[in-house]
């Protein structure tokens, strides 16, 4: 495996439909593809709009299987035609009452690898996710991809570091953090959390907002999405916080060896006198 990879993501902003939303995303793909990526990544529940501004069972409807749903049956088939790795966060439906805020992880050659359910849901003013998604159930899954060991955490879930350290365990060399989060609920803490986690856990973490105002409500989602190398840097610059955008970026993955080597913060971990971390 080649230690840099060509690494993409894509910040999008809302058409009014899922399948102009999916083909836009597609033709993103193939741009990618076409300047050398060898991963792309898109943003939280990609092809539907942020629902969760409002509590209304008729955003049910934008749920479908994983990984047997008609969204991720595309992108495998998007996977093997660009020869990429892809991350596609949906609105999972598991069985009747069974909802999941979800992202799956296709191999570059259309394989389905998993995916990773997230496990932190917010219920607060704009971001009523609790009447739509159960907590996951699936851990912290860490894929081994074609460009690499590949994890995901998914918006909300970075505030919490204990995820970030178990995919960081579990191996992780680049974790993919699609979000949707708006102007101004956190917008300082989005260049301060994923560096952080970054340098802590020793890998590259790529940061995925949305873009723009949807018609559900009133947040002002800001884009401003980027690649961030363990020792905190942004790889380029961030994304714009006003407009669509698709970032592409080489990925030193020879320098996650590096750091850990030079901070040794895996060396010093003290899990023995973390027991009370876990108590509730």
């Amino acid at each position: 495996m080649a230690n840099v990879v060509r690494a993409a993501l894509v910040q999008a902003t809302w058409t009014g439909d899922t399948a102009s939303m999916v083909a836009k995303h597609e033709e993103h793909a193939r741009e990618a593809a076409r300047q050398g990526a060898k991963i792309i990544g898109f943003q939280e529940v990609f092809n539907a709009p942020y629902f969760c501004q409002v509590q209304e069972a008729e955003h049910y409807r934008w749920a479908e299987p994983v990984p047997d749903g008609p969204t991720v049956t595309r992108m495998r088939e998007l996977a093997r035609e660009t020869g990429m790795v892809i991350v596609v966060p949906v609105f999972e439906v598991e069985q009747s009452g069974f909802y999941f805020n979800t992202a799956a992880v296709i191999d570059a050659d259309g394989t389905y690898l998993g995916k990773y359910r997230k496990h932190h849901i917010p219920q607060v003013k704009g971001f009523w996710e609790k009447y739509y998604f159960k907590p996951g159930n699936l851990g912290w899954p860490v894929f081994d991809t074609a460009v690499g060991k590949v994890g995901v955490y998914i918006c909300y879930d970075r505030h919490f570091p204990e995820g970030w350290r178990q995919l960081g365990l579990n191996g992780a060399q680049l974790v993919y953090n699609p979000s949707a989060t708006s102007r101004g609920l956190s917008a300082h803490l989005w260049q301060l959390e994923q560096p952080a986690a970054a340098v802590a856990n020793e890998y590259f973490v790529a940061a995925i907002n949305r873009v723009g105002q949807e018609e559900y409500g009133d947040n002002d989602f800001y884009g401003t999405s980027y690649f961030v190398d363990p020792r905190g840097q942004f790889v380029g610059e961030p994304a714009s916080d006003k407009s669509e955008e698709l970032v592409v970026r080489d990925l030193d993955l020879g320098l996650i060896e590096e750091v850990r080597q030079q901070w040794a913060f895996y060396r010093d971990r003290r899990p023995d006198a973390y027991e009370g971390l876990v108590q509730p």
